[in-house]
């Protein structure tokens, strides 16, 4: 087991940080009649409770940077440690395993399933971790009712809002407790109102629960309520910039 934690002194107290996820000389290249290298040696931590959004050009590699967190895709050559667990050359069933237990998406499309209810949606991931149905229901209305939207429970998504539909995904993207939620364009397909809220929800999560977020977004504004803005460029990290 990777030792990632480090630590720091603060007016002569000594505080540990823990790093929840550290990329190490990530390289990853796609290979379509030519070869495209899309990340480049891209180093990266990023500690534990921290608030983070990802920016960068149309084909800057975020979106590839995200699957790669997500144990969606894999990488070539370097390392990738999440909660102090290395991530590489995993088998099918491990990585379902730990993208289960550790990690919560929110996607900009909802990837609701539409013939469930918001609160069968919520209770999905628990059913992969072999929860009874009535424990994983009870657990799936505690937080719709966090996310303030316990009287849809029984509706379905056609029925929803898109507000009221990301609010549904971000209650399932935490109903199982995970270490880190990524969230992809998550404001995307919302108006300017309703982005602000589901940007309020995501801090708080962040704030009250400790959560760990990595969210990629085009949009500054959105970017800005993160506490720490990554760009990419060009397959690398291309600055890091505190919000506050």
């Amino acid at each position: 087991m990777h030792n990632t934690k480090s630590n720091i002194y603060l007016c002569g107290t000594k505080l540990k940080i823990q790093i929840m996820i550290k990329l190490e000389n990530i390289n990853k290249s796609y290979v379509n009649g030519t070869s495209l290298h899309v990340l480049k040696g891209l180093n990266l931590n990023i500690e534990k409770g921290e608030f983070v959004a990802i920016m960068g050009a149309s084909g800057s590699g975020k979106s590839t940077l995200l699957n790669i967190l997500g144990i969606l895709d894999n990488y070539d050559t370097g390392s990738y440690y999440l909660n102090d667990i290395l991530i590489r050359d995993l088998s099918e069933k491990t990585a379902a395993q730990y993208r289960n237990e550790l990690i919560g998406f929110v996607f900009q499309s909802f990837n609701l399933i539409s013939f469930k209810t918001a609160v069968e949606n919520v209770a999905l991931p628990l059913y992969y971790q072999g929860i009874s149905r009535k424990k994983r229901n009870l657990m799936a209305m505690e937080y719709l009712e966090k996310m303030g939207i316990a009287d849809w429970a029984d509706h379905l998504p056609s029925e929803m809002s898109g507000g009221q539909k990301q609010r549904v995904a971000i209650a399932r993207s935490l109903v199982s407790r995970p270490k880190v939620i990524l969230a992809d364009e998550p404001t995307g397909a919302l108006d300017s109102v309703t982005s602000i809220e589901v940007m309020d929800l995501l801090k708080s999560v962040n704030k009250d629960d400790g959560m760990t977020i990595v969210m990629v977004t085009h949009d500054p504004d959105m970017a800005a309520m993160a506490q720490k803005i990554i760009r990419i460029k060009d397959g690398v990290i291309g600055s890091i910039e505190k919000t506050f």
